[in-house]
Parts: structure tokens; sequence; C-alpha cells
């Protein structure tokens, strides 16, 4: 359990204190630092994390895979980070990126490209922004 003071020192202080969850994570949201668009969530360990600050690039952790990886690694699709931030309680970051390409594994530029719509039928997804910018069959060869 954590003190006020503990709690203070987290939301207001300047230490870099990330709070991993019980998986050792963290949750990332990356977005295109000049248009501000939603590229992709995806998770960092405390590995991905520190290559990700020392490197410049966007470094995740896989949870289907338990595996560290690049963003682009395949791809080539890279993401470079311009600017990075912590949530109030250390448990988020939020990364602004020079993406180049797609940031979807689907080929897509966002991997959110189907709006949630609402009607008779039910909540259904519909696809928007959704053209393809690569062939994921083609490049990392499934």
């Amino acid at each position: 359990m954590s003190t006020s003071a503990e709690i203070n020192d987290i939301e207001e202080g300047l230490a870099f204190q990330p709070r991993f969850d019980a998986s050792g994570l963290v949750t990332c949201v990356a977005t295109d630092a000049a248009t501000a668009e939603v590229l992709m969530v995806a998770h960092m360990n405390d590995e991905a994390l520190r290559k990700t600050i020392a490197t410049g690039e966007a470094w995740y952790f896989s949870r289907s895979r338990k595996s560290l990886w690049r963003k682009g690694e395949t791809s080539g699709h890279v993401q470079r980070v311009v600017e990075m931030r912590m949530d109030c309680d250390q448990d988020a970051v939020w990364i602004r990126v020079e993406q180049s390409g797609a940031a979807c594994h689907t080929g897509r530029r966002s991997c959110f490209y189907r709006a949630v719509t609402s009607g008779e039928g039910g909540t259904q997804l519909s696809f928007v922004d959704a053209d393809r910018l690569f062939d994921p069959a083609k490049v990392y060869r499934k």
C-alpha cells in the first residue's frame, strides 16, 4: 500500500519511476508526431522501455510471442521517437513518433482502421482509413 507521500512523489516528482503491472509491462500509446493520429497501442517491459530511451527508436514487448521486438525490424517501418511522456501514475507511456510507412502489422497506417457503429443490427465495425500500404503476406511471409 502506498503512502500519500509516495503517491505525491510519483505524481508530482521528477524521478523516472515506471510502475510495471504484474506481468512486468506498461501500456504504450504511439501517435504520429506531426498529425497526432493514434498509430498503435502496445506494451513495453523494462528492457523495451530502456532500449527505446537509449536508441530513440520504439521497442516493444510482444505478449503473444513473449519476446522483445523493435518496431520495423521485419517490415522496415520504424518509429523514431520524437518525444516520450509518462502518465500521472507512471504506468503508461505515450510516445510521439515519426512513422516510416505503416504502423500496423496488417499493412495499414494505423492499427485503428475500424470504427465502432451501433444500429438496429447491434454493434458492428466498419472500415475507415483502411487502405493498405503494404501486403503483410509478402513482408512477413505468412
